[in-house]
């Protein structure tokens, strides 16, 4: 909900809306044929949309490091309108990140599978990709998150 609620906040449409609800349907919940029945459902656009967000079609899924750079280097090449949900999206986590990390500390860091270094080394990346992709109030937003927890 916190994803769509970003997504309309910042200028999305209603297909960017429901892309923003269903952004980790694919990856969470049935891999390569979720994105067909969201088609079926919701249209082309919010299936592309939700494609776009997903950084890995296979199960088990490849490695976090390698996936998680694969994803960063399409990530410019994407269209706007799946940027701004997968900014959403990173911002949301982002925030959450720094929530608990400031009622945890680093503890937290042991639930990433990057740990505290690849978590950080992740997130930063991903700033520096929104903030040159799609800079504005958002993109701003996760720099802030992304700064106060790698301090």
């Amino acid at each position: 909900m916190t994803v769509a609620a970003l997504v309309v906040e910042h200028g999305g449409n209603e297909d960017q809306t429901i892309a923003g609800l269903l952004h980790d349907a694919a990856e969470d919940q049935g891999g390569a044929e979720t994105p067909e029945a969201i088609r079926r459902q919701f249209g082309d656009t919010v299936a592309e949309i939700v494609s776009d967000c997903t950084d890995a079609w296979t199960e088990p899924k490849p490695a976090w490091r390698p996936r998680k750079e694969a994803y960063l280097a399409h990530l410019p090449g994407k269209p706007q309108r799946s940027l701004l949900v997968s900014l959403a999206d990173k911002v949301h986590n982002a925030e959450a990140i720094l929530f608990d990390y400031r009622a945890l500390g680093d503890p937290l860091w042991q639930r990433f599978n990057g740990g505290k270094e690849g978590t950080r080394w992740y997130y930063s990346a991903l700033a520096e990709v929104f903030s040159r992709a799609i800079p504005g109030r958002l993109s701003d937003r996760l720099w802030r998150a992304v700064t106060a927890f790698s301090a």
